[in-house]
């Protein structure tokens, strides 16, 4: 993991980024990668949850009110960007100072079992939601998405840290059918030294950084692993190689959709 500084700054240098590529755009370019939503969509979605985190860290403990404006959009599929790119900002500001003035030890309420209940939970997951949302805008523009190697490995980790705990919570009969014998994945970054193993040959998902003949092995740069992973990239689209159980991997994909992985 990087430090807890690290995370609450890159929260808002991520938003940052991403108002620059909105910035001149059509809010109403969709965004392949998040069927249904355009740019605008996508934007408020962002500044919702940046919104919701912060209510989350400051709630002495409790349960933030669910924001349905976060998931259903409906309601802003023509949207001005003098009035949402501020907006966005200012969502991203807001969850980098509540962190920032509540600390990383306090114990808050998270929505997920298990683990740190602190803010530090809050600060990883919407530096990497913000991430990775900030790689649907660039792939719906059509120009580069590029992110700092060691935020990208801890894109991937936490992505595994999550699977974890949801694995056994979302569509159990189908992922119980996918572990066994040799039931492995390798993915290796070809331009840096991370390589991570997941391992479903027990009964619970187990990942770790590794260098192991697997069922399956998916070698690219990083950040093309990064959108595969999150199924942002299709195998087939992406600048990586793959070697032995293709199945496995589409299969495994299929079941691990970003947020029900």
């Amino acid at each position: 993991m990087l430090d807890y500084a690290r995370y609450c700054g890159e929260i808002v240098e991520q938003t940052e980024l991403l108002v620059d590529s909105l910035t001149g755009q059509d809010m109403t370019t969709p965004v392949p990668s998040c069927p249904g939503w355009n740019l605008g969509q996508l934007a408020r979605h962002i500044g919702y949850g940046h919104r919701w985190a912060a209510e989350a860290v400051r709630g002495n403990g409790t349960m933030p009110r669910t924001d349905r404006a976060m998931r259903e959009l409906a309601d802003y599929v023509d949207e001005d960007p003098d009035e949402v790119i501020p907006w966005l900002r200012e969502g991203a500001h807001e969850l980098g100072t509540a962190l920032r003035e509540i600390g990383p030890n306090m114990r808050v309420w998270t929505p997920i079992p298990g683990g740190k209940k602190t803010p530090e939970f809050f600060a990883r997951r919407f530096t990497h939601e913000t991430v990775v949302h900030r790689a649907d805008a660039a792939l719906a523009l059509g120009v580069e998405f590029t992110v700092a190697h060691d935020l990208a490995v801890d894109s991937v980790d936490e992505w595994l840290d999550l699977a974890v705990v949801t694995w056994p919570r979302h569509d159990a009969e189908r992922h119980r059918a996918l572990h066994g014998p040799d039931r492995t994945l390798h993915f290796h970054a070809t331009d840096t030294s991370a390589e991570w193993v997941v391992d479903l040959t027990g009964e619970e998902f187990v990942w770790r950084h590794a260098h192991e003949k697997s069922a399956v092995a998916v070698r690219g740069p990083l950040t093309e692993l990064l959108l595969v992973l999150y199924r942002r990239r299709a195998v087939d689209a992406a600048d990586v190689k793959v070697f032995g159980d293709t199945e496995f991997l589409a299969t495994w994909l299929d079941v691990s959709p970003f947020g029900q992985p």
